[in-house]
């Protein structure tokens, strides 16, 4: 249908792993991913932030393997490439154009950075013959600050995490002491490329939808308040309303954590509530936020391969 799919890089500098590795030759980076492409699921998706799901669903690509690899990961299975099925660029451009024919309001690429050459060809060659859709890029917000500049004209709407503020839980949870350092220089460079918030309204939706902007997301992890108030502290002093912020309470211990013991719990009610007054009371007027029982396992899909074979569709 396309031109050859490119090959990942020879000596692999895409994270801010920096690892080096010959994934061209089939070498596994630090992501884990070696030379194949590897999406686990692509299908509408309906847990996402409203503006960008919607009625009709986000266009969700799940790809295996990850950068990060937090060790409490909701999607763990992919994360560590347990699930996934080796595709082509080509056929990641086709899936792309199914997602659309299947009524998705946007293309969400669900920890991509891996794989940027193939997503870059895919989305190159799926706007040859039509695709219109606005580009989501949903990412760890571990990022380097050439990746995001490589992007440029190619995603529409950032939607990023900001995990950690304080070096220890990054380096004892995804092993990555950098991480606030890789994720301010990433997010400087995201709000700079893509600037303010920009929304449309489409027949059949109750509300407006994101065609442009940054969506930052930050989970609240047990015992980190703080942590999780300076993040916003931060981001309000920054970035202001040119950035929409989505505080997340839904973490869900999926299994047992004996070295860290803080991760067997949820997050308590009163220090998510906490978080959402400390927002008031910076004046954020407008973000997201999760109420009722978001905690569980629904917000999880299944990695059975949905959409990668055969046409993208929602289940």
């Amino acid at each position: 249908m396309f031109d050859p799919s490119p090959l990942p890089p020879e000596r692999c500098m895409l994270c801010p792993r920096g690892c080096g590795a010959n994934r061209a030759a089939g070498e596994r980076g630090a992501c884990g991913a070696g030379a194949e492409l590897a999406v686990a699921r692509a299908a509408l998706h309906f847990w996402e932030e409203p503006p960008i799901s919607g009625n009709a669903g986000s266009g969700t690509v799940f790809f295996s393997h990850c950068p990060l690899r937090c060790i409490y990961c909701q999607n763990h299975e992919i994360a560590v490439g347990r699930a996934g099925r080796a595709i082509t660029a080509d056929r990641l451009a086709e899936i792309f154009l199914e997602l659309q024919s299947a009524g998705a309001l946007n293309v969400n690429l669900v920890t991509p950075t891996h794989y940027l050459p193939q997503i870059k060809h895919a989305i190159d060659a799926a706007r040859s013959v039509g695709l219109s859709l606005p580009i989501v890029y949903n990412t760890s917000g571990y990022e380097t600050p050439g990746a995001i500049r490589s992007l440029a004209g190619y995603v529409d709407v950032y939607l990023t995490d900001f995990k950690y503020w304080s070096d220890d839980p990054a380096r004892a949870y995804s092993h990555a002491s950098d991480y606030r350092e890789a994720a301010c220089s990433a997010l400087d460079e995201v709000v700079s490329q893509i600037g303010g918030l920009a929304y449309g309204e489409i027949a059949g939706e109750d509300g407006p939808v994101l065609s442009r902007g940054v969506v930052v997301r930050h989970m609240m992890l047990p015992g980190l308040l703080d942590d999780s108030k300076a993040i916003v502290a931060h981001l309000a002093e920054r970035y202001g309303d040119s950035i929409a912020l989505s505080l997340m309470n839904q973490y869900t211990p999926l299994r047992a954590f004996p070295e860290h013991p803080a991760l067997n719990e949820r997050v308590p009610a009163e220090d998510y509530e906490a978080l959402l007054d400390f927002a008031d009371g910076l004046g954020i007027e407008d973000y997201f936020w999760q109420e009722g029982d978001a905690v569980g396992e629904s917000f999880i899909p299944a990695f059975d391969g949905s959409g990668v074979d055969g046409s993208a569709r929602g289940d």
